[in-house]
């Protein structure tokens, strides 16, 4: 029985112990970690597709932009580009830009940007009158050396960097009132606002400008953000940048909500916001979604895979530099300046069409149609009897352009009378670019109705006469408006097509209209202006939307089980758009095939797939598509909720362009792809490894205590994961799993009911009572159907804290046996005198002088992080100093304080992260010489318990056993530690180090047994101490 006794005990007290399940859930959650990396990884990957910009920079600083105008002068710097050869004059001349740096980000990252706007200007604007009348002048791009400031981890240095750039907008626009330095033509109103582009975190501060006291109010009208986290922190480690997001968000949140403009400070501001997509490992894309923030009137979300003739996903940095995307950005900001308004901007509404017009497909539902709004300015004159016209229903195609060399021909298809009930719309497809009025190409798409007046009077009304009946006295006048302008560019799809952003071959113009769009019209008129044979094509058509739109109501269960096939009809219109309102999720990706369609005649193009969602605007081109992977950033995890409650998008969709001329059925397939689909949890869960493991660590130490007040014998650490395996965590994981499915029961009433009220009883004021915190709890999803989230990840957090631990036990070892060996050389250099020892006591006085000196640091010069990493080192001291008495003396008293001492280490290890990036910060600082103490991270509370427990157990004392009702406390605040790990841990993830703070409070007062401290207690205590504060040894 003794023998038994014996080694259970050994078994509590031994650090290595692992049991079978230990190890299989270490194994089986490492397998999980490893495919999910291996995912991540290989799978599901887009194309990259960027090409490399060139330029010539030139920087000049503003040297007097200094103390005077703004208190970071000697910490942060101003600059002015100018490209090389092209505009060397560092005077301003045009409109302001202001570009803002991101987290560690270079003012040189202006370089692409800027330069093309040069260039832009020089090669094309410099030349054209009708650009010079419509106010367009070079662009002034300015930008902000901030040392590589790490803005992602400390809200401090964003407000900062916020503080100072509003002060760096007073400077510019001051520039454009000194004549000396400006260049501007005295008749242009002086500038009184700034265009912001901000990459990553460079787009929250200019967000964040607008909320500060230093704020001039109009001078930020305009922003446009790449890559940019809006919607929530992309790490919430420190309480300050929470905080900011909060504020900052709940500031545009409330803004927007006015129900009239004058009560909305951010009326003219108008936000934009670009996202690379899948390739940005850095910030999850779905973070830079505008949806819960902004509404549609002023701002919208975007991903370079939609924008035309970028079609390619970036990564976090290449969005700054890739060719095509700055092309995009500088035309869209040309497009939206006038020099001649104060603003220096369009309208509000002018710059939200322009960038829709610039930065969309075309294809969205709110885009704008230009055909409505025009004059007919061409008259059509066509032979009485030469000129084809399409009968009703029938589709127009043309096979090969030029077949009339003499001259150009047109096709008319009549416009079905309105009032149909399907729906109709039209659509036309070509490879050919879309003649304007007054160009000379070889197509010209024209929407005509018939013009009853004199022949004589046409020349007055029209500004195009296009007669095409020569000598013929029986002849139809249309009066005719051209439809160039509504051209939406899509990618070649060939059978040689390869990629969207691949440009070997010239874009496909397309044209869509819906009927309603049509109604003054009666003919549409395509004319072949080819004056010789060519291979271009066309194919128009009128087609029901019953016929062109698939709705499939599949649950999500079903489409993962058996996925999704469906055959498409032989007569089918050209354009195809399947709707999937269950595939929503950001978190799972799918397989597409499509099957080769038989053509007797030869396809004319091939198959060309669309996929898009319509919560932001993320559309993805696949050309010649046989079998692509589909992946979305849609409803994602700790999302908040749509910009005051608004109803979400319908799903995935799939839009499908094929040649209805080969006349036969088309095999569409899609499956749920789940090695795919678990690469994608990693970019939208990484804080989950952060906070679970303290779940983990907390339930340990709860049962290690437990049976410490009970038997008296402290466990190991492994040995207390081996029991809550088999006790309390499976629990944990069940419980929380349940309250996971009930969160989201609970989340999709209170947004049936909160679009409910906004239909029916909201007036869309600042009042409304909407909460947009609802998705922060436990693993953010609003869906039920990922429950198993909750104990996959459980896997995964329970493996990586064994191999913590073990890697910790190893590290002790290594540890030992060094201080072992030196220790032992001392002692024979000593000829044997000194008696061997771990621990030495110093003196009371001393370590209160110790303590005071360094809780004086904390609270002056060093943030409390840097002394949380100072204690983790004397930590690790500690228990290397403890493993070798424990080793050289086999007492239980020791092994208790080694195993007690261990994992108080495993604690501080897994608070550490929280604390590693405001240490960085402020060392960061140190290296640019900026001493301006942090005011929020010198609290000496929020280390205080840590520095007196580390202390306390550096002596080698064990903490006692409670043996009162206040080893419930200590079991409740364990359990309270890992309920909030796992239910708050990924949002408000710094408050875990203020709860561990709180528990080694605890601990201390346990240390010092406050119940049954006594004054005779107190004055053994001080005749302990030597008069002359010497060093007495404890065994």
């Amino acid at each position: 029985m003794v023998e038994c006794h014996s080694r259970r005990r050994s078994q509590l007290w031994n650090p290595w112990a692992c049991s079978l399940i230990t190890l299989a859930t270490t194994l089986l959650g490492f397998g999980i970690l490893l495919i999910m990396g291996q995912s991540f990884m290989t799978r599901q990957l887009d194309s990259k597709g960027c090409q490399m910009s060139y330029m010539r920079p030139a920087f000049a600083r503003f040297s007097d932009f200094d103390t005077e105008h703004t208190r970071f002068a000697s910490k942060y710097s101003l600059y002015i580009y100018r490209e090389g050869g092209i505009d060397e004059d560092i005077r301003v001349k045009g409109v302001p830009v202001l570009f803002i740096p991101g987290n560690a980000g270079s003012y040189k990252q202006v370089r692409p940007l800027a330069a093309e706007a040069a260039y832009h200007y020089h090669n094309v604007l410099q030349h054209d009158v009708g650009a010079s009348r419509a106010g367009k002048r070079p662009l002034d791009f300015f930008s902000v050396d901030f040392n590589e400031d790490i803005t992602a981890f400390h809200g401090q240095t964003l407000l900062d960097q916020a503080e100072y750039l509003n002060d760096a907008i007073s400077f510019i626009l001051s520039l454009y009132h000194t004549p000396s330095r400006s260049l501007r033509d005295s008749d242009l109103p002086d500038p009184s606002s700034v265009i912001i582009v901000g990459h990553s975190m460079g787009g929250i501060v200019a967000r964040t400008m607008l909320t500060m006291p230093n704020y001039q109010s109009n001078s930020i009208n305009t922003i446009i953000t790449l890559s940019a986290p809006h919607a929530r922190p992309p790490v919430s480690f420190d309480g300050d940048i929470v905080r900011t997001y909060k504020r900052v968000n709940d500031y545009w949140r409330h803004a927007y909500s006015q129900k009239w403009a004058i009560d909305n400070p951010l009326w003219h501001v108008t936000l934009i916001s670009i996202a690379g997509g899948g390739l940005d490992t850095v910030v999850p894309s779905d973070y830079a979604s505008l949806a819960s923030l902004v509404p549609e009137t002023h701002g919208f979300t975007v991903f370079t895979t939609s924008i035309p003739n970028v079609w390619t996903g970036m990564d976090h940095l290449a969005i700054t530099w890739c060719d095509q995307i700055r092309k995009s950005i500088v035309r869209a900001l040309y497009d939206v300046i006038n020099v001649s308004r104060p603003t220096q901007t369009l309208p509000r509404a002018e710059r939200m069409r322009g960038f829709k017009r610039w930065f969309l497909t075309g294809l969205e539902d709110v885009a704008e149609k230009t055909l409505p709004h025009k004059e007919p300015k061409t008259l059509l004159t066509l032979e009485g009897n030469s000129n084809a016209i399409i009968s009703q229903g029938e589709r127009l195609v043309l096979r090969s352009l030029g077949r009339s060399r003499k001259k150009p021909k047109a096709y008319l298809l009549p416009v079905p009378p309105q009032g149909t009930p399907e729906g109709r719309k039209f659509t036309l497809l070509t490879n050919e670019k879309l003649d304007a009025p007054g160009e000379h190409g070889k197509l010209e798409v024209l929407f005509c109705s018939v013009f009853p007046l004199q022949a004589g009077q046409s020349a007055m009304l029209f500004s195009m006469n296009m007669d095409l009946s020569g000598d013929s006295t029986g002849s139809t006048r249309l009066a005719c408006k051209n439809a160039a302008s509504d051209a939406i560019i899509l990618p070649a799809s060939t059978r040689h097509s390869t990629q969207p952003f691949k440009m070997d071959e010239q874009p496909f113009s397309y044209l869509q209209y819906d009927l309603e769009d049509l109604a003054e019209h009666q003919f549409v008129a395509v004319v072949d202006k080819a004056g010789e044979h060519s291979t271009g094509w066309v194919i128009a058509e009128f087609s029901a939307a019953s016929k062109s739109v698939v709705r499939v109501n599949m649950g999500l269960q079903r489409l993962l089980t058996t996925g999704l096939s469906f055959r498409l009809p032989a007569r089918r219109p050209m354009v195809m758009d399947i709707k999937i309102p269950a595939l929503h999720s950001s978190l799972l990706a799918y397989n597409l095939h499509i099957g080769k369609q038989a053509c007797d005649m030869g396809e004319l193009f091939a198959p060309l797939l669309r996929q898009y969602i319509t919560d932001v605007y993320e559309s993805k081109f696949f050309v010649n598509v046989k079998d692509a992977n589909i992946n979305l950033h849609g409803v994602a995890p700790y999302m908040p909720p749509p910009f005051l409650a608004k109803s979400s998008g319908n799903g995935l969709s799939l839009q499908i362009w094929s040649d209805p001329t080969c006349d036969s059925t088309m095999e569409v397939s899609l499956r749920v792809d789940l090695l795919g689909s678990l690469g994608k949890l990693w970019m939208r869960y990484r804080i989950v490894f952060a906070a679970f493991p303290l779940l983990v660590v907390a339930l340990v130490l709860r049962q290690q205590f437990r049976v410490y007040d009970e038997t008296a014998i402290f466990m190991s650490f492994a040995e207390g994961l081996n029991e809550c395996l088999r006790s309390s965590l499976p629990f944990s994981f069940a419980a929380l799993t349940f309250l996971s499915i009930s969160l989201a029961g609970a989340r999709h009433q209170t947004s049936k009911s909160a679009q409910h009220w906004l239909f029916y009883g909201g007036n869309g004021n600042a009042t409304d009572p909407f909460n947009y915190t609802n998705n922060e709890l436990l693993l953010g999803s609003g869906d039920s159907f990922f429950w198993f989230l909750v104990p996959l990840f459980g896997l995964m957090c329970v493996g990586i804290c064994v191999a913590v631990n073990y890697v910790t036990l190893g590290l002790t070892y290594l540890f030992t046996v060094i201080y072992s060996a030196v220790r032992s050389s001392s002692l024979r250099n000593d000829d044997g005198r000194r008696t061997p020892t771990a621990f030495a006591v110093t003196s009371t006085r001393q370590r209160v002088i110790t303590t005071c000196v360094l809780l004086s640091l904390v609270s002056t010069v060093i943030p409390y992080h840097f002394a949380y990493m100072v204690l983790c080192i004397v930590q690790i001291a500690t228990c290397v100093r403890g493993y070798t008495l424990a080793r050289d003396s086999h007492l239980d008293a020791n092994y208790n304080f080694y195993n007690y001492a261990h994992s108080v280490l495993i604690l501080m290890i897994w608070i550490l992260p929280i604390n590693l990036p405001v240490l960085v910060v402020w060392i960061r600082n140190l290296a640019v010489h900026w001493l301006t103490p942090f005011s929020s991270h010198h609290n000496i509370l929020s280390i205080m318990p840590f520095i007196l427990l580390v202390e306390t157990l550096s002596t080698g004392r064990m903490i006692p056993r409670v043996q009162s009702r206040f080893r419930l406390f200590t079991s409740l605040l364990l359990f309270s530690i890992a309920g909030y790990a796992a239910i708050y841990g990924v949002t408000y993830a710094y408050l875990l180090h203020h709860l561990a703070n709180i528990l080694c409070a605890w601990l201390v007062l346990i240390h010092f047994d406050v119940s049954s401290l006594s004054i005779q207690k107190l004055s053994n205590m001080l005749e302990t101490m030597d008069p002359d504060g010497s060093i007495k040894k404890r065994p």
